[in-house]
């Protein structure tokens, strides 16, 4: 299915001359792909992604304290409830996220704007408005729990995630929700968009957003671990005679530990293919197969140079994002 059903127009359209801007700024890349999927689902996905990216700004606001970023976060959530059972934004975010000390001019711009996404968030139609909701609770639960662990790591003694069921729920608290939600969204908005069960599609969903986060957190381990953040699990390194400061200075030791996890994040991202498999619509499935296929070839790029063992940078190169594009666009 190519094409939405007809729709009034949103009341607050982030194709607006406010929203628009401001997507572009905070993020070109998810502005551009946003504006190649059909009309109907750019609100409900741009406001979702608006929202979660003010909610990352708050937890990556360093120089906040910890509990003035978690009170953050709670308000947050906090608004978004009153605008569900209101129907309007409190108009409380600006002076609480003022604390926050934003350096970055399109994020600071993000969070004055948050009570205008709020308002917006707080028209949406009740299901659009649900599903929002609903990841965004999800989102900033798994923000806090980073927070509450590594809040007070430090690169001279990283901390690390327990058990490997911790590291799997904080992929899915970051992405593989939003897998699920991408997918409530498009079955609201698109009848008919799916070839297969939705109950099938949203677990490919979750597992290709489980995938890719995973490719980050394998491709930034030397970044993290100087951040003092470890998402690998300490009972896997312990069972490897390692700790997570041994992994930047043993980075051998850790291999066969690595090539675990990558093999996990290989079988995640194969739900990709799938995912696209199952849908219809040329759009749809190139915004699900371009970052599959992306992430397929990050993880080649990983094999031949774990970042543990490099200085270098691991990122595929403009000729290869070319080619999967057009891979992509040709399913």
């Amino acid at each position: 299915m190519n094409s939405c059903p007809a729709q009034g127009a949103p009341p607050a359209s982030l194709s607006g001359p406010e929203f628009g801007p401001l997507l572009k700024t905070v993020s070109r890349s998810f502005y551009l792909s946003l504006r190649f999927l059909p009309e109907c689902l750019r609100e409900p996905l741009g406001l979702a992604y608006l929202l979660a990216r003010t909610s990352d700004t708050v937890a990556d606001a360093s120089e906040a304290s910890l509990g003035a970023r978690l009170e953050a976060l709670e308000a947050l959530i906090g608004a978004l409830q009153t605008a569900c059972k209101t129907g309007r934004s409190p108009c409380e975010l600006e002076t609480v996220f003022a604390q926050m000390g934003c350096s970055n001019p399109a994020e600071a711009r993000l969070l004055k704007t948050a009570d205008a996404l709020v308002g917006c968030f707080a028209v949406l139609p009740a299901p659009l408005r649900d599903e929002v909701f609903s990841v965004l609770q999800t989102i900033t639960a798994g923000q806090r729990g980073d927070l509450l662990r590594f809040g007070y790591a430090s690169a001279s003694a990283p901390q690390a995630l327990l058990r490997a069921a911790d590291t799997v729920a904080y992929t899915y608290a970051v992405a593989g929700c939003v897998g699920e939600f991408w997918t409530r969204i498009c079955a609201l908005q698109m009848p008919g968009f799916s070839r297969i069960p939705v109950a099938e599609l949203l677990d490919h969903g979750r597992r290709l957003g489980q995938g890719l986060q995973l490719v980050n957190i394998l491709r930034d381990l030397p970044q993290d671990l100087r951040m003092g953040r470890c998402y690998l699990p300490a009972e896997e390194l312990e069972a490897a005679g390692l700790s997570p400061a041994d992994l930047l200075e043993h980075p051998v030791q850790a291999r066969p530990l690595f090539e675990r996890w990558v093999a996990q994040a290989e079988e995640w991202l194969a739900a990709g293919e799938a995912y696209v498999a199952g849908i219809r619509g040329r759009r749809l499935r190139f915004s699900v197969a371009l970052p599959r296929l992306l992430g397929t070839e990050t993880l080649a790029l990983l094999r031949r140079n774990p970042p543990l063992e490099t200085t270098q940078r691991i990122r595929v190169s403009r000729g290869t994002v070319a080619r999967c594009a057009l891979k992509a666009f040709q399913l």
